[in-house]
């Protein structure tokens, strides 16, 4: 048996072609060599793609594939030197059960209120008949989101100084000729505030001071009942029943705090594109919304089916994860009839899984109603990865997604500034619409005043 072939031009235009058009380029490339395919433009070692479910689920399943943190060395610099992404075996497995509940159950549900408020704030701001971004509004929502989550935070003086750092190190990328240099490790170093690593670097430390200041004031409080991820950290034993340290919290909420803004922001917006350019989608889920009658509670709306099957929809066309996280084989293995030597890097091809016309007819189509007809199994609809280093934040941008979808086409009248269609435009990781998504508000719906949560909703949640 003979590794999986691949690309043969050189690496470097490898990168090349993956950053100026990904999408195309992993489409184009996968139907040159199919569902599993070698490339080397990521790590030295030979890396193998693959978008086979079969094959995903091998990945996953094989105990001779592992998945070290060393892997993910080039997201430290944002996610923490000790963060969720570096860690490995029994640590790995102990943060995660302790940040987990932050973003599940009882707490998101929490969230519900204040998420249908922000809402309301951020739609407030729009002036009737002037074109605004909606992704760049949903970004704004979606901070607001997390610092919730993550911090507790809501307003004051420390709440905006941390939004404010935290926008601006979230949109370092589009400094110039910042992404050549997180990329490239002799560029990443500090040639003044005017140079791209230097910018990043001076708002990495400011921000890092105010997180600091946030730990410090969590850890003199007396008790710890809050709902938020900082305040389960300060509270936490470690795998030798150990406090975490400051440095440890630090790490461990940078990596939420990053993903937490532009994939939310990013699935919010593919939800409402679709809903807005395809009437019959928009109609048929106002009709759902609308039988549940006038102030519906937060559970009923998001297990609506159609409202579930739409947003699972905007997820599985555009992913917030476009590959899984990235595994090592320890000892050969067999995949799908290849044979794969210790070393090798292999990662599930997320985006192209979700393009597969024998489990998705006409995948660039957006039908709903394909998770109506069919259950996917968790290798065949992965838009949050899979395995042991699954979003933690899934449910959250999951009940994101249905209470603003939910709010805003039950409280608003809004449509596209263009007909023209929407095409995905790579954001870091993400793939927004390319023009921010041009929405014009028209004016609020008859039923905007009626359909808020019941007060004893909020007042009833077991925090």
């Amino acid at each position: 048996m003979k590794p999986p072939q691949g690309p043969k031009i050189p690496p470097i235009l490898q990168i090349i072609r993956l950053m100026s058009d990904p999408l195309g380029y992993l489409e184009a490339t996968s139907k040159l060599y199919g569902d599993i395919f070698t490339s080397s433009f990521i790590f030295d070692a030979p890396t193998v793609f693959v978008s086979h479910p079969e094959g995903i689920k091998e990945i996953y399943t094989n105990k001779n594939i592992a998945s070290p943190g060393e892997l993910n060395r080039n997201a430290a610099h944002t996610s923490g030197e000790k963060g969720i992404l570096q860690l490995d075996g029994l640590k790995h497995k102990n943060r995660r059960q302790i940040m987990l509940p932050a973003f599940h159950g009882t707490r998101i549900q929490a969230y519900g209120q204040r998420i249908y408020d922000l809402t309301d704030e951020v739609m407030s701001k729009q002036i009737i008949g002037k074109p605004f971004s909606a992704y760049n509004t949903m970004k704004i929502f979606t901070l607001k989101v997390i610092l919730s989550a993550v911090l507790g935070l809501r307003e004051g003086e420390q709440y905006e100084k941390i939004e404010k750092e935290l926008h601006s190190m979230l949109n370092c990328p589009q400094y110039p000729f910042w992404e050549l240099s997180a990329s490239i490790p002799f560029l990443r170093r500090d040639f003044g505030s005017w140079s791209p690593w230097g910018y990043f670097l001076r708002i990495k430390q400011r921000l890092q001071e105010l997180l600091y200041a946030e730990i410090d004031k969590c850890r003199q409080q007396e008790n710890f009942t809050s709902n938020n991820l900082l305040s389960l950290l300060v509270s936490a034993k470690d795998e030798s029943n150990e406090p975490l340290s400051n440095e440890e919290i630090h790490d461990l909420i940078l990596a939420p705090l990053f993903a937490g803004r532009d994939a939310a922001a990013t699935a919010i917006s593919w939800s409402l594109y679709w809903t807005h350019h395809l009437p019959a989608v928009r109609e048929k889920l106002l009709q759902e919304l609308d039988s549940l009658g006038e102030s519906p509670d937060i559970m009923s709306i998001v297990r609506l089916p159609y409202l579930s099957a739409v947003c699972n929809e905007a997820l599985r066309l555009y992913p917030t994860q476009v590959f899984t996280f990235p595994r090592r084989v320890e000892s050969t293995v067999e995949l799908m009839g290849y044979e794969l030597s210790p070393g090798t890097v292999v990662i599930g091809n997320i985006y192209l899984t979700h393009q597969r016309e024998d489990l998705y007819p006409e995948p660039k189509q957006f039908r709903p109603e394909r998770f109506l007809e069919k259950q996917f199994s968790p290798y065949e609809f992965l838009p949050f990865g899979v395995g042991e280093r699954y979003c933690m934040g899934a449910a959250l941008v999951i009940f994101e997604m249905k209470l603003v979808l939910a709010k805003i086409l039950l409280g608003y009248q809004l449509e596209l500034a263009t007909q023209q269609p929407e095409r995905p435009k790579r954001d870091t990781l993400n793939f927004p619409p390319a023009s921010g998504l041009k929405m014009v508000l028209r004016g609020q719906s008859s039923q905007s005043n009626s359909n808020s949560f019941p007060i004893e909703f909020a007042t009833n949640v077991n925090h």
